[in-house]
């Protein structure tokens, strides 16, 4: 083992396309919502989500919510994610194979989190449909602290006290967001949606983030 066991060192997960897909139980989640809504006439689609993982979620509004005002759109978007947040806790999401067995092996040496660009309450319905929150020690998104995804990582170890962390994410802005502003290494999970060539570690499948973070020395993780 290359690093020993250090509760203050914090593994941080990003959720969609690293954890779990879950586009299109949201995607039929925001079309029962848009029924709701006379003055929209669309249906989004799987590939409008996939095409829009990683953004927060004003801009994913303004890309999926068209032809209204501002003010119009926010309202509608609070719908979609209120609406959402009840039915990912309900029917939950396409979890990937061996996450819970990840958590378990990686929870006895390090501190877990999750940091995800998402609405409040969307993280805490993933944990509550899977029962997960044993294994994490805290969670973050910017529908809490209206702060991007490196700035909630940095809150989240500063929070915790955390020293040093890895955080695990699938798409080019997790990577800037893990390396150019809260500073720490980033591992790529070449599974999900994106692609992040700069990305000095990367996994091929849940099994493989394991074995990077195994093999990552105590220096690697700063």
């Amino acid at each position: 083992m290359s690093v020993q066991e250090d509760k203050h060192i914090g593994i941080i997960f990003d959720l969609d396309g690293t954890l779990w897909d879950s586009s299109k139980q949201v995607v039929d989640s925001w079309n029962l919502a848009l029924e709701q809504c006379p003055d929209i006439n669309r249906k989004i689609t799987v590939k409008d989500m996939h095409d829009n993982m990683g953004k927060i979620l004003p801009d994913i509004g303004k890309a999926l919510i068209t032809g209204v005002s501002d003010e119009r759109r926010a309202e509608i978007l609070e719908l979609c994610c209120m609406v959402e947040n009840e039915y990912i806790e309900k029917v939950g999401g396409e979890l990937f194979d061996g996450a819970e067995e990840m958590f378990i092996t990686l929870s006895r040496k390090y501190s877990l989190f999750i940091v995800s660009n998402c609405q409040a309450g969307y993280i805490e319905a993933f944990l509550k449909y899977y029962k997960f929150s044993k294994y994490f020690r805290d969670i973050e998104c910017p529908g809490n602290t209206g702060k991007l995804k490196g700035d909630n990582i940095k809150l989240i170890m500063k929070r915790n006290n955390i020293s040093k962390a890895v955080y695990v994410g699938d798409t080019f802005g997790d990577y800037e967001a893990a390396t150019d502003v809260a500073g720490i290494p980033f591992v790529h999970a070449r599974y999900g949606y994106g692609t992040v060539e700069e990305a000095q570690y990367a996994a091929d499948s849940i099994q493989e983030v394991i074995k990077v973070i195994d093999q990552m020395t105590e220096e690697e993780i700063v």
